[in-house]
C-alpha cells in the first residue's frame, strides 16, 4: 500500500519542464521509487543514459574509489582514468583520439568545431555541416541550428548558420545540398527524439561512400544510439561502415554526466585554445565511464542486448496485433511503438499513475510510445512491461 502523498515546494526550481508532484529518491536496477513509496518500472532511464540501470555496483564502487582518490586535478593534467577510457574507447573502435566533454550536446557543439577546423585547413574554409529533418543534436545554440526539431529554427533565433535538412534514407536529398562549402554530414544512427527513425543498411553505406569520395566528413552522433543500445559498442559497427568523427553521451557515463568526442588521426585537427571544458576528462566520471564500458565489454552481454531486443520487439508486434496498432520499429534496445493515433500522450500519463506500480515510458511523438530500458533488464522485466501497456492499451483504445 502506498504511503500518503508528501506536499512538495517547487517554486525554487526554474520551470523548464511540466513535472509530477513526486520526487524521485531511489533506483534499482529496472525500478525507481518516489517520495511517496510507489514503484516505478522505468522504460526510459533517463532518456537512455541509465544503460545498467539504478545503482549499479559496479558504477557505485568506481565512484567510492576514485573519489576517495582523486576526483578533478584539473584539465591542465593528464589523470590515470582519462587515459584509461580513452584507451578502452579507441581500441574497440576506428577512432584515434578522444576528448572528453559532459553532455551530449557539448560533445556535439565539439564535433561542429572539429569538423569547421578541419574545413579551414583542408577545404578552403567549407563549413556547412547537412543534418536531416527530425534529427536532434543538443540544446546549445549550434547544436539547435542543427537539430531538425520543428519550431526550433525560430526559438532563440537567430540561429547559428551552416545546417542545411536532408531527409533521412533519401541519399538524392543529401547530394541536392552539398556545394563548395559542405565539410561534412551529420547524422544519428537512429533518430531517438524524432521518433525512433533508424536509418537503413543501404542509406549509411552508399552515404559513408559518396562522403568518401566527395572528401566530406562523415560525423556520427551516437549520443542515445551509441553504447550497446543497438546490441552492439557502437551503432556503426551495424552498418560495416567507420565514420570520420563520432559522438557519445548519454550511456558512457550510465548516469552520470560524460560524454565524447571521437575522431580518427587523419581529422584530429585541433590546437591548444581550440577546444577545452573546466571538467573535461576528470578523474571522476571517467573511472565511472571505465566500469561502464567494461561492463558492456563483458563476453555475452551485447548478444544478451540484441536478445533483449528481439524479446521487447516481439512483445511489442503483439500488442500491435492485438490492438490492431501499426507496429513497432527500432534497433535492439531503443525502440517505439506505432499507436496510429495521438494517444501517446496520455498512456504515458496514465502508465505513470497506475496503480501500485507505475511504468514510466516516453511518448517524443503523439502518435507513438518510447522504450529505452536499461541493457540488463530481465526478461520478465519486458514482459511485465508489456502486460503494464496491455492493460493500458485497452483503457484508450
Amino acid at each position: 500500500m502506498n504511503k500518503p502523498v508528501q506536499a512538495i515546494d517547487t517554486n525554487s526550481v526554474m520551470f523548464i519542464t511540466k513535472r509530477p508532484e513526486v520526487i524521485m529518491v531511489e533506483g534499482k536496477g529496472s525500478w525507481i521509487t518516489d517520495n511517496n513509496g510507489k514503484r516505478y518500472l522505468d522504460f526510459l532511464q533517463g532518456w537512455a543514459v541509465n544503460c545498467l540501470g539504478h545503482s549499479n555496483p559496479g558504477m557505485i564502487a568506481a565512484l567510492n574509489t576514485q573519489a576517495k582518490k582523486l576526483i578533478n586535478p584539473s584539465p591542465a593534467f593528464y589523470n590515470e582514468p582519462m587515459i584509461g577510457l580513452s584507451n578502452l574507447l579507441t581500441a574497440n573502435s576506428c577512432f584515434d583520439k578522444v576528448f572528453f566533454a559532459n553532455s551530449g550536446a557539448e560533445a556535439n557543439e565539439g564535433a561542429i568545431k572539429l569538423a569547421r577546423k578541419w574545413g579551414q585547413l583542408n577545404k578552403n574554409g567549407a563549413f556547412e555541416i547537412i543534418t536531416f529533418d527530425h534529427s536532434f543534436h543538443g540544446r546549445t545554440l549550434a547544436t539547435m541550428s542543427a537539430s531538425g526539431k520543428p519550431g526550433w529554427d525560430t526559438m532563440f533565433a537567430p540561429q547559428v548558420a551552416g545546417f542545411p535538412k536532408a531527409d533521412l534514407n533519401d541519399l538524392d536529398s543529401v547530394k541536392k545540398l552539398v556545394t563548395d562549402k559542405t565539410v561534412a554530414v551529420m547524422v544519428e544512427p537512429v533518430q531517438g527524439e524524432g521518433g525512433v527513425i533508424p536509418t537503413t543498411q543501404e542509406f549509411m553505406r552508399e552515404l559513408r561512400k559518396f562522403t568518401k569520395e566527395n572528401n566530406i566528413l562523415l560525423i556520427a552522433d551516437e549520443v542515445q544510439a551509441g553504447c550497446g543500445r543497438t546490441g552492439t559498442l557502437f551503432a556503426y559497427e551495424h552498418y560495416g561502415i567507420e565514420p570520420d568523427i563520432m559522438t557519445l553521451g548519454k550511456g558512457i557515463g550510465g548516469g552520470v554526466p560524460l560524454a565524447a568526442l571521437m575522431a580518427t588521426n587523419a581529422v584530429a585537427c585541433f590546437v591548444p585554445g581550440d577546444q577545452g571544458g573546466t571538467y573535461n576528462g576528470n578523474a571522476l566520471m571517467t573511472a565511472v565511464g571505465i566500469s561502464v564500458i567494461e561492463q558492456l565489454l563483458a563476453p555475452g552481454f551485447l548478444a544478451s542486448v540484441k536478445a533483449k531486443g528481439q524479446l521487447l520487439q516481439s512483445e511489442l508486434l503483439k500488442l500491435s496485433a492485438e490492438f490492431n496498432l501499426e507496429g513497432e520499429r527500432g534497433e535492439g534496445l531503443l525502440r517505439a511503438l506505432m499507436l496510429g493515433k495521438d494517444t501517446g500522450g496520455k498512456l504515458v500519463e496514465l502508465a505513470r499513475e497506475r496503480n501500485p506500480e507505475g511504468l514510466l515510458i516516453n511518448s517524443p511523438r503523439p502518435n507513438l510510445l518510447r522504450f529505452m530500458p536499461a541493457l540488463n533488464v530481465s526478461d520478465d522485466e519486458i514482459r511485465q512491461m508489456a502486460n503494464m501497456l496491455r492493460e493500458l492499451l485497452k483503457q484508450t483504445v
